[in-house]
Parts: C-alpha cells; sequence; structure tokens
C-alpha cells in the first residue's frame, strides 16, 4: 500500500511540475454527453447545429438520418480515457481488433492503425472531418496517429460498409474523427501517465486556440501538440523475462551468445549426435562440442512491450463567409512521428561463410575438427594454419562454415521509423438555391518516412573479417584491408568481440518510402426541389457529385539493402518498388421519406445511393446501398440496409517486387523430432527432399529460428476488384417515457468475394506435407511453393531461401457476422426521486461475433477462428464476446466513471486429422499435443478502468485516470501460439494490458 501510495504521489507531482513546465493546461470545456453517446444523441445535436459533419452520408441534411448504425465517441469518453492517440482511444472498442500500433514490435512499421470487424485494416476507411487523410505507405492504410486529439470533438464509427458514399477502402466501415467547430479562445492541456512499477511513460502537451473575425463571418483555429512515449522492455515484466516454448514450457532460445556451427559441417561430419542443435566451443578444451538448450540466446533482450513514440503534430483550418450564399475553407494537417523498435542482437543468423584455416581466432583443436570434417589431410591443415596471407597465397585453405553468433556487444537491433505527413486542403461551399447545398474542394497530401536499420551488421565485411592472418610480427590483420577491415573474433566467448571489430561490421541501412495523394471533389445536395411524399412532412434529401483521386507510392532502399543478403537478418534484399493509380468517381445518394406521423407509421423513410468508379489498373466498378428506416411508434425504430461494396487493389498488391520476409511457425514438419515420429513413413522425409532439403540434411533439420521462417511475396498487376455484399438489420429504441434511455441492437454480415488475399503460410505447409491433407504425399501445387535452404534444409537462411513462397490473387473468401448493442441511460438523480444533485449516466457497447470465415483459396482450409488463436490461420485471439460498460456520476464541478471492459475466454485452435468438404469450422491450426494444456486456452479477462474529473473553476479541469485498476497481469501462453507481430513476450499485448496498473494525471486550462 504504501509503494502505490508513492507511486500515485509521483505521478500527481510529475503531472503539475509538466503543467508548470508548459504554462498552462487544458482544452476548452466540451459538452458532457454520455460516454458512449447514441446515434440518435448524435442526431439531436446536429439537429441544433447545421454546420456539424454527419458521417454516413453526404446529404448534409440533420433532420434525415442514415439507416447505417453509428456509434459515436463523444467528448466525454475521450476526456476520461486521455489517450495519447487516436489508436489507442479506439483499440479497446468491441468492434475493433487489435492491429499495428504500440503494442507490436516486431513486425511494427511505425504507424498505428484501425481494423473494423478484423477483416483487415486495408478495409476500414479513415476519415478527418469527412474527408480522407493521405495514406501511409504501399498498402494505402491511414497512420492515426497524425490524427490531432486534442481537437477531436467526437469521432463517428460507421459500420457494415460505406463504399457507396466514401469510395473503396469501406468495405468494413469508416472511422471518421470530427474536430470542433467555431472554436473560440485558447486552451492547453498536458498530461502525463506512469505505470505503479514507475516504467511506461508517456508524456502530451497541446495548446490550441481560435477565434472569429470579420464580424464573425469567418473563424480560424490553430492547434499543436506533443506526445512522448517511453518504452516498456519485455524484460521489465516477469512474464516475459525469456521466451518460452509453448510445447514444453521451457526456454526458447534462438542463435548463441559464442559461435554455433551447424549443417555445414554436419553434425555427423563433427562426429556429433545427431540431435544436437548445433556445435559450440568447449572453452576449457578449445574444442567443439555438442550444443544445448543452455547455449541459446534470450531474443526477448531489448525487445519491447511498449513501443517509444516521440510525436509533433499540428492543424490548422479557417473559413471565411464571403457572401450569404458563398464560404471558402481550407485546412492543413502535419505530424512528425518518430516511432522505435528494437529487435534481439544482430549476428550472423546461420549463413554460410568461407572460414579461412589460417583465422587466428581459431583453436588448433577445432582446425583439426573442421580439417577431419572436410577430409583435408593433417599435413595440408597444418599446413594452412601457418599461411600468411588470402585467397591466392599458396597453401592457402578456407572451408565453407554455416555460422551461428549473436553479436551481444552490439545491443539490439534498431529499426528506427521516422515519418512526416503534410495535407492541405481547399475549397468552397454554399448555397445553390434555398435548400440545395454545393460544396467543391481540392486536397494534396504527402507522406514520407525514413527507416533506419541500426547495429544490424555486414554480411560482406563479416565475410571479409574472417579471410584473416596472423603476420611475421605476431599482429592480426585482414588478407583484405580494404576500408580499413578489423579481423573478427568469431570463435571467442560472449563478450569477445571488440568495438572496432563492431565498428567496421557495421552497417546503418535506410529505406525511404514517399505516397502522395490528390482528390478533387464536388458534390451537391440538400432538398430535392420540395418533392415529398403525399404523405410525409419532410422533403426528399438527395446528393450527387463526382471524386477524382490520384495516388502514388514508392519505396526506395539504400544500396546496402538492395543487395541479396548484405543486412544481417533481414536474409533478402530489399528491392525497390513505386506504382500508382488514379480512379474517376460519380456518385449519388437519396433518403425519401415515405409516411410520417400516422398510426404504426410515425416514420418510414427508404434510402439508396450508387457510386461509379473507373481504375486505371481495374477499370470500371460500381458499388450502391439499399435500405430503409420504420418507426411505428416514437422512439421505437427498425433499420436495414443491404450494401454491395467493392474495394481495388491497393499499390503494395499490384505492384510491389518479390520481397523476402518472416513468418510465424514453431514447428517445421521436416526438422528431425517430426521425421522420426514418422519414421515408418518414408513418404514425409522425401518430400522434404523434393522441396529443397538436401538428402545428407534429414534427420538434422532443426526447429526454425525464433519462431520465424522465410516468407517470399509478391504482387500481383493482374488483380481484381474484390467484392463484399454486407448487410445490417436492426432497432433502436428510445421511447419518451424513459428520458435519457437509448437501446440499439444490429446483426451484422460480411462476406468478401474474390478477395484479395495471400496464402496462409500454414495452408501452404499442411497442404504439402500433413498426411491428412495429402495422404499420398505427392509432390503437388502446395509443394511447390516451399524452397527450402539448399544447405541446412530449413526454411531459414539468407536470401538463396525463399522459404514459403506466397503472392496475392483473388481467390480468397472471407465472411463474418454477429450482432451489435448499445445502451445509454442519463438520469438526473433529482428526477428520480433521489435528493442528489447531480446526474447518472450508464453506458453499454457489446459485439457478440457468430463467426468469422476465411479461406485464402479454394484449395485452402476454410478456418472458423471464433473464440480460437494459433500460429497458423487464427493469429492473434479473436473473442467472440467483448463488450465495454461505463457507469458515472456528475455534477457541474466534478465526474467519476467507472468503465468495465470484458473479453470472452478463447482457445487454441483446434485440429483435426481429416479434412472435411465445405464449411469447415475449427480447422487446421496446431495439433494441442503439440502444446502444453495450460497454454491452450485463455479465460475470461475483465479489466476496470477509474477516471475522476474535477472543475474547481470554470477555465480549470483535472483529470486522474487509473487504468487496469485491479492490476490484472496478461496471460501465460509462451511464445509460439501466435503470429509473431501479436504472439510477443510470451502473451498477447495488443489485446491484454501487458503495462498493469497506470496513473494518468491531466490538467487543462481555457481562456
Amino acid at each position: 500500500m504504501t509503494n502505490t501510495t508513492t507511486l500515485f504521489r509521483r505521478a500527481l507531482l510529475t503531472s503539475t511540475l509538466f503543467a508548470a513546465a508548459t504554462g498552462f493546461a487544458g482544452s476548452a470545456a466540451a459538452q458532457v454527453v454520455p460516454a458512449e453517446a447514441s446515434p440518435e444523441v448524435a442526431a439531436d445535436q446536429a439537429a441544433n447545429d447545421p454546420d456539424i459533419v454527419i458521417t454516413g452520408s453526404r446529404i448534409g441534411r440533420p433532420d434525415l438520418e442514415t439507416a447505417s448504425p453509428v456509434s459515436v465517441i463523444g467528448a466525454a469518453e475521450i476526456a476520461f480515457r486521455q489517450p495519447g492517440t487516436a489508436e489507442e482511444l479506439l483499440r479497446d472498442l468491441p468492434a475493433v481488433r487489435p492491429s499495428i500500433g504500440p503494442g507490436v514490435n516486431n513486425g511494427s512499421d511505425g504507424s498505428a492503425t484501425i481494423d473494423l470487424r478484423g477483416i483487415g485494416t486495408n478495409r476500414t476507411l479513415v476519415l478527418l472531418d469527412g474527408r480522407r487523410i493521405v495514406p501511409f505507405g504501399l498498402d494505402g492504410v491511414t497512420d492515426t496517429n497524425v490524427i490531432p486529439i486534442a481537437l477531436t470533438e467526437r469521432v463517428d464509427i460507421v459500420t457494415g460498409g460505406a463504399s457507396s458514399v466514401y469510395g473503396a477502402d469501406a468495405v468494413a466501415g469508416v472511422v471518421n474523427f470530427i474536430t470542433r467547430r467555431n472554436f473560440s479562445g485558447l486552451t492547453a492541456e498536458s498530461s502525463y501517465r506512469i505505470s505503479e512499477r514507475g516504467d511506461a511513460a508517456r508524456f502530451k502537451a497541446d495548446l490550441t486556440l481560435g477565434g472569429n473575425f470579420a464580424d464573425d463571418r469567418g473563424n480560424a483555429v490553430f492547434s499543436v501538440g506533443y506526445t512522448k512515449s517511453n518504452p516498456l522492455l519485455h524484460t521489465q515484466r516477469e512474464i516475459a523475462e525469456i521466451p518460452i516454448n509453448s510445447a514444453n514450457g521451457l526456454f526458447l532460445g534462438a542463435g548463441t551468445a559464442q559461435v554455433t556451427i551447424f549443417g555445414s559441417p554436419t553434425n555427423a561430419q563433427l562426429g556429433l549426435p545427431a540431435s544436437a542443435i548445433g556445435a559450440v566451443v568447449n572453452p576449457a578444451t578449445g574444442l567443439l562440442q555438442a550444443a544445448t538448450a543452455a547455449d541459446t540466446y534470450n531474443t526477448n533482450n531489448g525487445t519491447y512491450f511498449q513501443t517509444p513514440l516521440d510525436r509533433i503534430n499540428a492543424y490548422a483550418a479557417a473559413r471565411y463567409e464571403v457572401t450569404d450564399g458563398i464560404e471558402v475553407y481550407t485546412s492543413a494537417l502535419y505530424a512528425r512521428n518518430k516511432v522505435d523498435t528494437q529487435l534481439a542482437s544482430s549476428g550472423t543468423f546461420g549463413n554460410t561463410y568461407q572460414l579461412a584455416l589460417n583465422n587466428p581466432y581459431l583453436t588448433a583443436g577445432i582446425r583439426n575438427q573442421l580439417c577431419t570434417a572436410r577430409n583435408i589431410s593433417a599435413v595440408n591443415c597444418a599446413a594452412a594454419a601457418a599461411v600468411q596471407g588470402g585467397p591466392g597465397t599458396a597453401g592457402y585453405i578456407e572451408t565453407p562454415v554455416i555460422a551461428q553468433r549473436r553479436f551481444t556487444e552490439y545491443g539490439p537491433r534498431g529499426n528506427y521509423f521516422e515519418s512526416q505527413v503534410f495535407q492541405l486542403q481547399g475549397g468552397i461551399r454554399g448555397n445553390l438555391v434555398e435548400g440545395i447545398k454545393y460544396d467543391l474542394s481540392a486536397q494534396y497530401g504527402e507522406t514520407t518516412q525514413n527507416q533506419t536499420r541500426e547495429n544490424w551488421g555486414s554480411f560482406s565485411k563479416v565475410q571479409q573479417s574472417l579471410r584473416a592472418y596472423r603476420t611475421t610480427t605476431g599482429q592480426i590483420r585482414c588478407a583484405d584491408t580494404t576500408n580499413n577491415c578489423v579481423p573478427l573474433n568469431l570463435f571467442g566467448p560472449n563478450g569477445s568481440i571488440t568495438a572496432d571489430q563492431l565498428a567496421f561490421i557495421d552497417l546503418d541501412a535506410i529505406i525511404r518510402r514517399t505516397t502522395r495523394q490528390t482528390v478533387i471533389m464536388g458534390n451537391v445536395g440538400g432538398d430535392l426541389f420540395g418533392l415529398k411524399s403525399p404523405f410525409a412532412g419532410t422533403t426528399v434529401g438527395f446528393s450527387v457529385g463526382g471524386e477524382y483521386r490520384k495516388i502514388s507510392a514508392s519505396s526506395q532502399p539504400d544500396g546496402p539493402s538492395q543487395i541479396q543478403g548484405e543486412v544481417l537478418g533481414t536474409g533478402a534484399r530489399t528491392p525497390p518498388d513505386r506504382g500508382a493509380y488514379s480512379v474517376k468517381e460519380v456518385f449519388g445518394e437519396v433518403i425519401v421519406p415515405l409516411i410520417s406521423d400516422t398510426p404504426f407509421f410515425y416514420s418510414l423513410q427508404a434510402e439508396g445511393g450508387i457510386r461509379y468508379s473507373d481504375y486505371s489498373t481495374t477499370g470500371g466498378s460500381t458499388t450502391w446501398k439499399a435500405g430503409g428506416a420504420w418507426e411505428p411508434f416514437q422512439g421505437f425504430k427498425f433499420r436495414g440496409m443491404y450494401q454491395r461494396a467493392v474495394r481495388s487493389p491497393n499499390i503494395a498488391e499490384l505492384f510491389q517486387s518479390a520481397v523476402q520476409g518472416l513468418g510465424s511457425l514453431s514447428v517445421d514438419p521436416c526438422q528431425s523430432t517430426q521425421l522420426a515420429s514418422t519414421a515408418a513413413n518414408p513418404g514425409l522425409a522425401a518430400l522434404c527432399v523434393a522441396t529443397g532439403a538436401p538428402t545428407a540434411t534429414i534427420g538434422q533439420i532443426t526447429a526454425p529460428t525464433s519462431n520465424q521462417i522465410n516468407v517470399t511475396t509478391q504482387g500481383n498487376p493482374n488483380l481484381n476488384v474484390e467484392r463484399a455484399s454486407t448487410y445490417t438489420l436492426g432497432g433502436v429504441i428510445q421511447p419518451s417515457f424513459l428520458p435519457g434511455f437509448a437501446f440499439t441492437a444490429d446483426y451484422f454480415n460480411i462476406v468478401v468475394e474474390n478477395a484479395i488475399t495471400q496464402p496462409a503460410q500454414a495452408d501452404i505447409l499442411n497442404g504439402c506435407y500433413s498426411a491428412s491433407l495429402n495422404p499420398t504425399f505427392a509432390n503437388n501445387a502446395f509443394c511447390a511453393l516451399i524452397q527450402r535452404n539448399p544447405l541446412t534444409g530449413s526454411l531459414n537462411g539468407a536470401g538463396e531461401t525463399p522459404g514459403v513462397i506466397t503472392g496475392y490473387s483473388n481467390l480468397g473468401q472471407i465472411e463474418t457476422a454477429g450482432i451489435e448493442f448499445g445502451v445509454t441511460q442519463r438520469t438526473k438523480l433529482a428526477d428520480a426521486g433521489i435528493n442528489v444533485p447531480g446526474a447518472l449516466t450508464l453506458s453499454f457497447n457489446a459485439t457478440w461475433l457468430d463467426y468469422y470465415h476465411f479461406q485464402a483459396s479454394p484449395n485452402a482450409i476454410n478456418r472458423n477462428c471464433t473464440g480460437f488463436y494459433s500460429s497458423s490461420g487464427c493469429t492473434n485471439p479473436r473473442a467472440n464476446w467483448k463488450w465495454n460498460g461505463r457507469v458515472t456520476y456528475g455534477q457541474d464541478t466534478f465526474d467519476i466513471s467507472l468503465m468495465w471492459q470484458h473479453i470472452n475466454p478463447v482457445f487454441l485452435e483446434p485440429f483435426r486429422a481429416t479434412r472435411l468438404p465445405g464449411d469447415v469450422p475449427q480447422t487446421g491450426g496446431p495439433n494441442p499435443t503439440t502444446v502444453l494444456p495450460a497454454f491452450r486456452s485463455i479465460p475470461a479477462y475483465d479489466y476496470f478502468n477509474l477516471a475522476l474529473r474535477v472543475m474547481p473553476t470554470e477555465q480549470v479541469e483535472l483529470t486522474l485516470t487509473v487504468n487496469n485498476l485491479l492490476d490484472k497481469g496478461p496471460p501465460l501462453v509462451g511464445a509460439s501460439v501466435g503470429g509473431t507481430a501479436f504472439n510477443s513476450g510470451n502473451t498477447f499485448p495488443t489485446l491484454y494490458d501487458p503495462i498493469g496498473r497506470s496513473f494518468t494525471m491531466g490538467t487543462r486550462l481555457k481562456f
């Protein structure tokens, strides 16, 4: 209790000091609304503010609501959560599946993205005030780190598809960040978060000022902010101090801190047992001996649970009413983000090197062992040891070795991402005639990113430094002294590699990525010339318009990055990439009130929309929607919407060059333990040879290094659009006899056909090596997509090992369905007969996931990932029930609020020996017998967050947020039950909190 109190006082004191340092802190006091305002509440607010942005429709009439479900995160919820970034605000929503963000270290590209419904970040469209944001990278996804949270008034989330309104990418829906309008004054805010353990700190400060001018005909606002998050290392939490093998609960190391030779020469050639995981140096004898698991390296050293972020963002907007019917407007967005990720120390990574037998760092015993393994006579071996020179010198001999040695002296490998985003927009809008408005705008945005790899090392320089000899004066020198070569002591113990040796082999590799987007758009909408149904009191609303977009992107690596295997740890070259496409679109939308104020028809309306798109890459395509809403009695509404959406392939899917990356795999079907268990079936061993394993390596192939294998991907310029059918059906209850109450329930169903997918690597491996899927062990089409290391037989290695080859196609299918629920209730206690001032607000939002089916191709396994996780197709957990509930008590000068977040139990994806035709739920995951029982399930998780907001004066606001109030630790599942990016630190840190109880103290001032 004393430690907790002390840490809390430190957090409070630190936050206060930061506020004093910035001079002032705070933001304009936002209207206190329910924590999760219902769409109906948002519509009521819109009716009172005709300038407000309406999400889900371009008609722009607040009196006409779209039938699409819209969830709203209001100002109060933003204030209670005190998020550092937009991704942090959204990641816990039931409809959102955690994606790339600060919880992803190995696999991060420096961005923070949103994945609605879990069908892919490239199927979720992110908007700012209803306008597109320049995408990040070749895959066309938006980095939400650019969003100006301090100026955000609310966030609207449209689920179920919105392509007919906003264009491609809105297959799953739209997330629209809406900034404050007509801001006047000066506000500032600062916040400081720290965990109870004194780490994972984050500081955030923002300044916003604005005001009206020209007799209130114009308004201008400017906001600037700074955010800095400190890293949280895996080793700072007990659960992640070492990587744990999910199969046996033991230490799961990779590589060694001293040199290990494996595969070339083989264990047999070195006279070691076949089960040995390589040969290491015995410091007592100076000989190579069998390596054990105790010799392997702790890959959790230096890696992150929370990646550090350093961000500056600025946003400015202005409007001016030239005449009563003409208004010009402009906005500018800028952000500079620095995101650092770290991986375990670099090393030789099983590459093949030519080792000179006269290398002075070789002991006589190791040299003799290598000579015996290579059938080099003792006489020639001794003569070669005495040679003073390199290749071309008489008697010189070198031998190939596959060496694994982590350069622990380096420290962690760094992947440093620095991104800059700039976007400028300008337009003109106004009234054409009474009731009809127009809006013409143009937008240009550009994103640049520099990715710098530090402490990775150079393959060619390591090779150069291994060709070394001792001079007659006793000095050790390189045979090739180019670039002041320093001989490398690869065979010494941990710590034997000196600073000058590291400096020579060091290599900083840089990749520069650029994305540009131009958008020109115009639309006219409003009242359709007074046209209305004879049975309705409201006129028909319409919108028509056109849009032009051009997107180009490029990735330009430096010279070393383009050389095969030159950057250690990358395996393959990084080729330059570039591509572009444009699209011309026309669209229309209509909402038709049919009946109103009639018995059993308080309101009845129909809605429709259509968009035709002409892509320079995929040609023409049409999206449309049709739906409506029926309110038989006031406050009781039924609504439904059917939408036919499309998504055109992005630049990466179309134009990406063949590039080698890393995928997740804990057990290689060809590794020695697997072959031993199936020794009676020679078909498996034959397939291992057929897919590239040398015959001599059969029975000696090791498990994948760090649970990762090489995966080669490539774009496909022949891709077509994917098509999605989405529909929602639900209702709203907001009865007049229950003031402040709203209940919504909506069923959603999404089917993506001709989905642009890559075959899951597990599908390829199982399709080739599984006895149930390939009972005759034929060298089939799946096997043709596997190319093993030609020396070791593994799926690891440098560029000579493509590993599992995946490519994009239109052969996939994605299906998901479920129900979303929302409840809000705001009651003044006095109105409820309770003689206490203030109001009580209750909110509840839940998503029940009925199913999520994914099939990468017709011949691949059709998985149902609902409620499962695995290292194959389902990766990180996908719970079938998630909900957030909040209860808030507020008065004029303070609020206290408690949030409850629930995640249902999830289980290891089951395995069936026989594949069934058609839709096969729970098929294709890892065999549960290869995972410890303790790691085969994760129980239900419940988190509680407490917020206290105090407003002692109209100008001052103080907020304390305690996240993970009960200090619940994340589940322990080991390091090999999910994808590498998400199964990190022996848990799933994007879904389950690894930080623990944390305190955020925020201060706000307004003037």
